[in-house]
């Protein structure tokens, strides 16, 4: 690793190979703490090329735990996270949403690392138990429609990487990771980064698969549709500037998304929304990624389209019953 830090540290990057085979060293326990806190700090330094992000990708693919969904027409509605924004969460109530309205989805998720509650702190919180079990998985997707896969259980290479991301309590290049390396690679994605120079890498590294893809980027910093100013909205097909106005989509303020200041003020949040009693914005934000998610999966679906089965689906409670299918006799509710 001393190499490797002064390459790095001399202003050059890595190949796709070697940076694929130092994360694997590195999830093998083959550097100390300080080696990797140093490898990891490099990155928030300057940024991750293409050749390295697509190593280390190809590293965290070979080395997770597959879980092969022939059959079912999943989607992944994931973020980067990493935008600092402290928002309530809002990707995993849209893979309801979007489950309610009738598309399988496999939703990779894990604990906050730069933020207060990630999906997985939401899910431990209502009591849902994570699993890694193929036939367990299978029946989720069967009775709810969704299935939740919790990133650690599927990466257990990364446990010697986990704590010290906690202790450095910023957004590194596993943030950017995160929506590539769901382990049932979904062939239908929408996928939130927090910033543009990361969508325009994204865009070019699955133009390079067969993956049906929306990545999205408002360009005030969320990385989802926040609906408080233009974003922008890449398929395989366009790459277009969006005001929400032009959609006739409702705008918000930025104090409208906040997601609280611990896990039991986010589950809240989370719990309000889901049962039809969210906020204007809260809603309008949701049903506007999920309704994205779900043009980019069902192409026969108009974007007005796409959008009002969004609406219906949290709206008349659809979203609710694959949540509570999902979590089943264990839910924590909130009061």
């Amino acid at each position: 690793m001393k190499e490797i830090l002064k390459h790095l540290t001399s202003y050059q990057s890595l190949d796709r190979d070697l940076a694929k085979v130092v994360l694997i060293n590195l999830a093998k326990g083959e550097y100390n703490h300080s080696q990797i806190a140093a490898f990891l700090t490099v990155f928030t330094m300057r940024s991750v090329t293409v050749e390295e992000l697509t190593g280390f990708k190809d590293a965290m693919l070979e080395l997770c735990i597959q879980l092969p969904l022939e059959g079912y027409d999943v989607m992944d509605l994931c973020g980067t996270g990493g935008d600092s924004k402290d928002s309530f969460n809002i990707s995993t109530l849209s893979s309801f949403v979007v489950a309610g309205a009738g598309q399988h989805v496999a939703k990779h998720g894990n604990y906050g690392v730069s933020s207060i509650c990630g999906s997985s702190n939401l899910m431990t919180y209502f009591g849902y138990e994570f699993t890694n079990e193929r036939s367990q998985l299978l029946r989720e997707l069967d009775n709810a429609g969704i299935c939740f896969l919790h990133a650690p259980l599927f990466h257990p290479a990364m446990k010697n990487v986990a704590p010290i991301r906690k202790e450095l309590g910023v957004k590194t290049f596993f943030n950017m990771l995160g929506p590539m390396v769901n382990p049932s690679q979904p062939k239908k994605q929408l996928v939130g980064v927090y910033s543009l120079e990361l969508a325009r890498i994204y865009a070019y590294l699955y133009q390079q698969t067969d993956k049906i893809y929306s990545i999205v980027h408002s360009l005030d910093g969320y990385d989802e549709v926040s609906l408080t100013g233009p974003f922008k909205w890449i398929t395989n097909h366009q790459d277009t500037l969006i005001d929400p106005l032009d959609w006739d989509l409702r705008t918000c303020k930025p104090e409208d998304l906040l997601g609280g200041a611990t896990v039991k003020e986010a589950a809240e949040i989370f719990w309000r929304v889901l049962n039809g009693d969210g906020t204007l914005a809260q809603n309008e934000a949701v049903i506007a990624n999920a309704g994205l998610a779900l043009h980019c999966a069902r192409h026969e679906l108009s974007r007005v389209e796409a959008f009002e089965k969004a609406r219906e689906s949290l709206m008349q409670g659809k979203a609710l019953d694959s949540f509570k299918k999902l979590i089943g006799d264990k839910i924590t509710k909130v009061t």
